[in-house]
């Protein structure tokens, strides 16, 4: 069997069998490349391609769902640039314990090596965070929004880092790349006359490799924030979500290459072993930096921890100082360590499971519950006022659904969505009832007053987030109508069984609305 041939039985395996003990595919993609690196397997030369395409695309795809006022809050740059100086700092401090004890490159190193590696692993990885918000469904939740709204900061961090310290500035003519700004009506123009078949995801392709990466890098800046850029361009546009998402399966399938080839890297030795070990001591740390800084930003100490927990995780861009810096610099020996520290910064948060539930309640004592005037507006707890229905996802599904118990029923009907720019969309252009929140969030459902809700519609895009509030609801007493929407079968099946009154197969219920209209229509 070739390379080309193991590497892609082995991914299939891993992800599969990831899949199946309930953790990320990636993990198991991570897991193939360590397999396969002992039994003699090479990184064929087009995997490196595949995976910066990846990478790349999956940047524009972030791009396409940022609001730019998020990353001038307070709560964002603020806590990026302390995050950052506390964490190099602790990680600085721990290299030179080890320097001290004699381990290694610690040891070879001095100060600003120190220095470097941690400043390098202060930031978060922005591939393995927006995988994770996607597969949850929560890119656009409070959460995601500061999760993202850090990484794009990092990401102007290390542009500025990579210059000084190659010692190399952008071209003059990057100035020129301004002219953006003033072609972006037109971009956003063309993307709304484009049809739905496979020339939109070409369109999002092209846009974030020519104008995106292959401008920008050309001029000297890092070309991946220039396909972040592009994708920012085109934000808020009625169609960017739709691209985005068509974006999705073609940006997965190349990221694969992206997680195999850390692990096609190498295995370190012993000693190198020990090195990444320590470094991933500096996790909890940057945890706790993160939950602090969040809280004292007057959020919620649930977001906090949520968010604090999706960025706990140590970036590619360790392993991109470690070959980028000159070897006057940086020792190139440090990529082996590095790689391993990153790629099991990656596998500890997601062994976390439902922990992060449990860290909540035991920072109380220390972080203490506040009023809701001195919260942030935006994680204020909710209020459902007399609503006899709550319909949990204000998507499509959601809204028809809203505007038919309102409508048809009478009933009065509340939506929670975690979407702000949806809530805000929706709330403009009136006939429904919606409120921002995440129905994920277990002390929700603690404080929420149900006595006069009669029926609670779960129709949130992610099945995990819909059974898990499921389970929620029925576990703090709810004894009201509980209806579900699934996309597939067995999720049906799953949600029934979970204690749902009544379950709709996504597709099976639009073919039963079909029907009716057209019955209708004939009939007048």
């Amino acid at each position: 069997m070739d390379d080309v041939s193991a590497i892609l039985l082995a991914v299939l395996v891993g992800g599969v069998v990831a899949g199946a003990v309930r953790l990320p595919p990636l993990l198991g993609f991570l897991a193939a490349g360590f397999v396969l690196y002992p039994l003699g397997v090479q990184a064929p030369p087009a995997l490196g391609t595949i995976a910066d395409l990846g990478v790349t695309v999956l940047l524009f795809g972030v791009g396409l769902k940022i609001d730019l006022r998020s990353l001038v809050r307070r709560e964002v740059w603020l806590t990026s640039s302390v995050h950052a100086l506390v964490s190099t700092a602790v990680t600085a401090g721990l290299l030179g314990v080890l320097a001290v004890l004699g381990v290694g490159l610690a040891a070879d190193g001095g100060p600003r090596s120190w220095l470097l590696i941690g400043f390098a692993l202060s930031f978060s990885s922005t591939v393995f965070v927006v995988k994770v918000l996607e597969e949850r469904g929560a890119t656009q939740t409070l959460t995601g929004r500061l999760a993202i709204g850090v990484l794009v900061v990092q990401d102007l961090f290390a542009v500025v880092f990579l210059a000084v310290a190659e010692g190399t500035v952008p071209s003059p003519w990057a100035l020129l790349l301004v002219l953006l700004l003033p072609a972006a009506p037109l971009l956003r123009r063309l993307l709304g006359r484009l049809g739905h078949d496979e020339v939109l995801p070409l369109y999002g392709i092209v846009l974030a490799l020519v104008p995106g990466y292959a401008l920008f890098a050309g001029l000297g800046v890092k070309g991946d924030l220039g396909a972040l850029l592009l994708g920012m361009l085109l934000a808020g546009q009625p169609r960017s979500a739709e691209l985005a998402k068509s974006l999705f399966s073609i940006k997965d399938l190349l990221l694969v290459g992206f997680f195999v080839s850390i692990g096609l890297a190498g295995l370190p030795t012993g000693g190198e072993l020990v090195i990444a070990a320590a470094l991933l001591l500096v996790l909890p740390v940057q945890a706790l930096v993160f939950v602090v800084l969040f809280y004292l930003a007057r959020l919620r100490r649930r977001t906090a921890v949520f968010t604090s927990t999706v960025l706990t995780n140590f970036s590619e861009f360790g392993l991109i100082v470690a070959v980028a810096l000159p070897d006057d610099l940086l020792d190139p020996g440090w990529a082996t360590p590095l790689a391993a520290a990153v790629a099991a910064s990656f596998v500890l948060p997601s062994l976390v499971g439902d922990r992060p539930d449990r860290l909540v309640d035991a920072l109380r004592r220390w972080l203490p519950d506040r009023t809701s005037d001195r919260l942030h507006p935006d994680d204020r707890p909710l209020d459902l006022g007399d609503a006899q229905a709550v319909v949990l996802g204000m998507g499509r599904v959601g809204y028809a659904a809203h505007r038919r118990l309102t409508e048809e029923y009478g009933l009065r009907a509340i939506g929670i969505e975690a979407d702000g720019d949806r809530v805000t969309a929706l709330v403009a252009d009136g006939g429904v009832h919606v409120i921002e929140g995440d129905a994920t969030d277990p002390r929700l459902w603690e404080e929420l007053e149900l006595h006069h809700v009669e029926l609670v519609l779960l129709a949130m895009p992610a099945h995990d987030a819909n059974l898990a509030t499921l389970t929620r609801l029925r576990s703090h007493g709810f004894e009201g109508t509980v209806a579900a929407v699934t996309q597939f079968d067995d999720d049906l099946t799953e949600v029934l069984e979970g204690g749902a009154d009544i379950g709709l197969q996504l597709y099976e219920g639009a073919g039963a609305e079909l029907a009716d209209r057209a019955v209708q229509r004939r009939d007048t």
